[in-house]
């Protein structure tokens, strides 16, 4: 069992983020007898993860509406219109992003024939 600040370390957040991921319902934490919030080894990766769905775009209500997802194997056709949307969405990023980075790539081959 991982204390709070112990997982804050090891996920890379802050305390505060994992007190915002409980009150969201995202986090659950069990209670050493003194009171104190205590998480199982697997919250790090759980923590992680939504590091990774908020850095793409995610909302907490979109990661809320997602966790049954992953615990269950199960959707129905909202959550799975969120997914595929979601998807969509980032699928959307990704290629602005490589529109860019073949521009930039384009202009680096340019100046690095004339230095």
């Amino acid at each position: 069992m991982l204390r709070i600040g112990e997982l804050a370390e090891r996920s890379g957040v802050s305390v505060r983020a994992l007190r915002y991921y409980e009150e969201q319902g995202l986090l659950e934490a069990g209670r050493t007898p003194a009171g104190q919030r205590v998480y199982p080894e697997s919250a790090v990766e759980k923590v992680r993860f939504f590091q990774q769905l908020y850095a793409a775009g995610l909302t907490s209500r979109n990661i809320a509406e997602l966790l049954p997802c992953i615990d269950t194997g199960h959707t129905d056709a909202e959550q799975r219109r969120m997914l595929h949307g979601q998807r969509d969405r980032i699928q959307g990023k990704l290629d602005e992003l490589n529109a860019v980075l073949g521009r930039l790539d384009d202009i680096l081959a340019i100046v690095s024939t004339h230095p």
